[in-house]
């Protein structure tokens, strides 16, 4: 071999191990990307819902930090959208005898509370300030708004406040939170 096929070769080398370098912070950074919308993440990866769309998402998250800080952090989309998804939800509307199916009464309830924000205050709920998201939840909770087209609004403040506290408090993270022991007979497959 002469030097110049040497130099060749080392070059060939550095190109591969650059190019492997690359794929594998490609693969790397597609895993994270994964694992991030898998636990709730706020990438654009993770804004595909089986149930909900992406809108009704931003407004439960919002509905549920209004109702109990920490929720949307806590995934309360992510968790009402599997639940919605699975063929048992284990979800408290289940035992309110609502004559509806569970993914229509929260698409329909979200929806109605889209619609109202637009209504009053031509903005999406979830764009709204803080200030005005609680008085608008006030007013969902002591009845039915002007226009409302959804389930009764009532019924949804109660159902949603509901899942705010599950998903915040009702999981191992959320005994801690507590300083309550989590005595689990079967530990959980997913963190709510």
């Amino acid at each position: 071999m002469n030097s110049q096929t040497v130099i060749l070769l080392g070059q060939a080398e550095q190109e591969r191990r650059t190019f492997l370098k690359g794929v594998g912070a490609g693969l790397l950074a597609t895993a994270l990307m994964s694992a991030r919308a898998t636990a709730g993440g706020t990438g654009e990866a993770a804004l595909s819902y089986r149930q909900l769309s992406a809108l009704q998402a931003h407004t439960l998250d919002a509905l549920g930090d209004t109702l109990l800080p920490g929720a949307a952090a806590a995934g309360i989309s992510r968790y009402i959208d599997d639940q919605l998804a699975s063929a048992e939800p284990l979800l408290l509307f289940k035992y309110v005898d609502f004559p509806q199916a569970a993914g229509d009464f929260y698409r329909q309830s979200l929806d109605s509370l889209e619609q109202h924000a637009q209504r009053q205050h031509e903005s999406s709920f979830h764009q709204l300030t803080p200030e005005l998201q609680a008085a608008m939840v006030g007013e969902i909770a002591q009845g039915q708004p002007e226009g409302w087209s959804g389930p009764p609004a009532p019924l949804f403040y109660f159902i949603a406040r509901n899942d705010a506290v599950d998903v915040c408090y009702g999981t191992e993270a959320g005994f801690a939170k507590l300083e309550v022991p989590y005595m689990a007979h079967i530990a959980p497959s997913q963190p709510w």
